[in-house]
């Protein structure tokens, strides 16, 4: 649709979210609102939206401005002045799709449902509408047939309006000349004094303009997020339509209830997600993987038939056929090669592990190359951190290193090296050598009864 352009609202503080962020930049499974409006809008054929910014905005222009045309409404006088920021990007021939940046659970279907009707008909404006069991606090919607007499809002529609079911959801779709038209003819002559953009309807209307309805029959659409509750309602839908998706593609989760999945997240078939698991941000889980219980990946990859247990890991790369856990910590810069097996408390951070090395428990790997089938003992350290830099280090092929080994960086272990349980080790060790590196045990005999004389 090249003659479609996307007008997103996203100027308000939102107040009753109490929150210091703009109520856009709140998180929905992963991505903010404005993210998900913009993610929607991009489905129906817009690909540069406007986004009218206010309150907060230099955190929303810095988060989307590679993807909408941000436009500043410096004063914050209403929603029919913030459409007005826009008109002078609008053409009178473009059809003009107004919705706002805080509805994140509407549909492209629904959407282009609503732009193909109102092109269609040749409508000066359609309204986008949803029957709500309870529509407390929501704008009523009058018609005759489809087509739009009066939308009254809830603080002055008589008895027997509140009783209408078919709400006004905020997203419309205009002909350009007659939104900008409309725009220039409406006041703030009410008691907030601002201009609201739902008297265009009934400048249209005076008119004797067409104006359109659409009903969505998922009401939930309509829903917007005001407050924290709000929010975390609509966290709720978008989780579980995201379990569904998946267990629809072959993913087996085992307890939905208990598992969180962002909605970026991509998932091989015959994966088993088991309880109390968190996949977030741009994470990719490949075929037949295991991961939990009590897992938390965050723009991790896992490759195929591995197995993660109660592990948390950020920004790492498992291979395939990895055992990693229980108790890890990833850290970023982690790369993990195919058949690698990291065990139970075990800290990676910033180092590349090779194919079938070991790291089996209780060591702490940082900015490190470990070379293939090396095994690291229990209680291993590398010493990274001189206090002012981070320095390498280097373990070959085929390497052992001894337990309870402190390996201080920069180091380099050769291939088939071994070092004796616990060295220190704080020069390079030559391939096939052994290196020990202890104090000489003494033994004092009878020293118990000589130190308490």
């Amino acid at each position: 649709m090249s003659n479609l352009v996307a007008v997103i609202m996203a100027a308000g503080k939102g107040t009753r979210m109490k929150s210091k962020l703009p109520k856009v930049m709140h998180t929905l499974s992963g991505k903010t609102l404005i993210e998900h409006v913009l993610d929607m809008v991009g489905q129906v054929g817009v690909s540069r939206p406007l986004v009218i910014v206010g309150h907060g905005r230099e955190s929303i222009e810095a988060r989307i401005r590679n993807r909408a045309e941000i436009i500043i409404q410096k004063e914050q006088l209403g929603t029919g002045h913030a459409v007005m920021q826009a008109l002078p990007y609008i053409d009178d021939d473009q059809t003009i799709l107004v919705l706002s940046g805080d509805q994140p659970l509407l549909k492209a279907k629904t959407l282009n449902t609503l732009v193909q009707l109102h092109q269609a008909q040749e409508a000066s404006a359609t309204v986008l509408t949803a029957y709500m069991e309870e529509p407390f606090g929501y704008g009523r919607v009058l018609k005759n047939g489809e087509n739009l007499v009066k939308i009254v809002e809830e603080k002055d529609a008589s008895n027997e309006e509140r009783k209408i079911k078919e709400i006004n959801t905020g997203t419309y779709c205009f002909k350009g000349s007659a939104l900008k038209e409309s725009l220039s003819m409406i006041t703030t002559k009410n008691a907030q004094g601002e201009y609201y953009l739902t008297e265009v309807f009934d400048v249209l209307l005076r008119q004797g303009q067409k104006i359109l309805t659409y009903c969505t029959s998922n009401s939930l659409e309509a829903l917007g997020i005001n407050s924290r509750g709000q929010l975390a309602e609509a966290e709720g839908i978008v989780r579980r339509n995201i379990l569904e998706y998946w267990m629809s593609e072959g993913v087996t989760i085992v307890d939905p209830g208990s598992t969180f999945i962002d909605a970026e997240v991509k998932l091989g078939q015959d994966v088993t997600i088991l309880p109390f698991t968190r996949l977030l941000g741009n994470t990719v889980i490949e075929e037949d993987a295991v991961i939990g219980p009590q897992t938390s990946l965050e723009n991790c990859s896992v490759g195929r038939s591995s197995e993660v247990i109660n592990t948390v890991a950020r920004d790492a790369q498992i291979g395939e056929a990895c055992m990693i856990g229980p108790f890890c910590y990833l850290r970023p810069g982690t790369k993990l090669e195919a058949g690698v097996k990291v065990g139970d408390f075990v800290e990676i951070k910033n180092s590349w592990i090779e194919t079938g090395a070991k790291v089996p428990h209780l060591s702490y790997i940082g900015d490190t190359h470990v070379g293939k089938s090396a095994n690291i003992g229990a209680g291993t350290i590398t010493c990274n951190y001189d206090g002012i830099n981070k320095h390498p280090t280097k373990i070959g092929d085929h390497a052992f290193i001894g337990s309870n080994t402190n390996l201080v960086a920069p180091l380099e272990i050769g291939e088939y090296a071994v070092t004796g349980a616990g060295s220190t080790i704080t020069k390079n060790v030559p391939a096939k050598a052994l290196a020990v590196e202890r104090s000489q045990q003494v033994i004092k005999e009878h020293w118990y009864r000589e130190k308490i004389k």
